[in-house]
């Protein structure tokens, strides 16, 4: 029942390819990297990461008159540094700003140069940008390795680079890979087979309506490296409690919903139960049918 008609909205344009810039540099004399998603107007997603210890820091802001001003957080979810840019400009190949440490006041330059753009069109072709993410492991980090073909609109997700964090080792990459650009989030971190090991996921695509897809890679405890584990659904949810994936696919404007649950054996996917359901018009919500009405 997956639905292979790709929506093209600008809603997942945003996500894929609009204002994301890459930059390198110094806050005052600490190495840096950052990467910006201008992709929602005025709001403004980024992530930052000192060179010697590449633990990726989220922070979020806004643009306000050329004024780009980004929040940083402590574990409590409060405010613990301000990063701001005066006269902020995409196009600019430098950045300057300042980094304020709220507790103390103290405040640290920034300066930046500008590295890339994630641009896009037709006519535009480039490989191998690499972009950090948002989602880490304990000592090891992610960077997406992104693609623009120049028969292609949109740039692809074509690779995924696994580095130990503070000494920036390959400690695998993983190539031929065709995924939809999810800016900053294009990686997840969990534990997908329940064996008490994290792993990660790639975002593949969305789908109509709610619908989306991952590619799930699971940690093999002997060696420390991924493998593509082969499950596969719409709209996949792990819950660690009970050790099993729902499946949740929706089509025809909400009108018919198929649901799955499984369980992991083995590292394989094993169906519990699946069930269907329509809209019924006199009732005024979804109803269970048979399973072959769903197919």
């Amino acid at each position: 029942m997956k639905q292979t008609f790709y929506i093209l909205t600008l809603f997942f344009a945003s996500f894929n390819l609009f204002g994301q810039t890459k930059y390198s540099g110094f806050i005052d004399k600490y190495s840096i990297e950052l990467v910006i998603d201008n992709s929602s107007g005025g709001n403004v997603r980024a992530i930052y990461a000192y060179s010697d210890y590449d633990e990726p820091i989220e922070i979020n802001g806004k643009i306000e008159q050329r004024k780009l001003t980004l929040y940083e957080k402590n574990s409590d979810r409060k405010n613990k540094a301000i990063l701001t840019f005066e006269d902020f400009d995409a196009k600019n190949n430098q950045l300057k700003g300042i980094w304020t440490d709220l507790a103390s006041n103290k405040q640290l330059k920034i300066s930046l140069v500008k590295d890339f753009e994630i641009d896009y069109g037709e006519n535009i072709e480039w490989t191998n940008r690499e972009i950090i993410q948002s989602g880490s492991l304990r000592d090891r980090y992610f960077k997406v390795i992104i693609s623009k073909a120049k028969d292609e609109f949109y740039a692809k997700v074509t690779g995924v680079k696994i580095l130990e964090k503070k000494t920036d080792k390959l400690i695998q990459q993983i190539d031929s890979l065709q995924c939809q650009l999810l800016g900053l989030n294009s990686i997840s971190v969990d534990d997908y087979n329940f064996d008490g090991i994290d792993d990660f996921s790639v975002f593949e695509q969305s789908y109509a309506g709610p619908n989306t897809s991952s590619l799930y890679f699971l940690c093999n405890a002997k060696t420390n490296t991924y493998f593509e584990s082969g499950f596969s659904g719409v709209s996949l949810a792990f819950d660690s409690r009970k050790k099993r994936i729902y499946e949740r696919n929706q089509c025809c404007a909400g009108t018919a919903v198929t649901t799955a649950e499984y369980k992991v054996i083995n590292n394989k996917m094993i169906l519990v139960k699946e069930k269907c359901f329509k809209w019924d018009e006199k009732r005024q919500k979804l109803t269970e049918r048979k399973m072959r009405e769903c197919q």
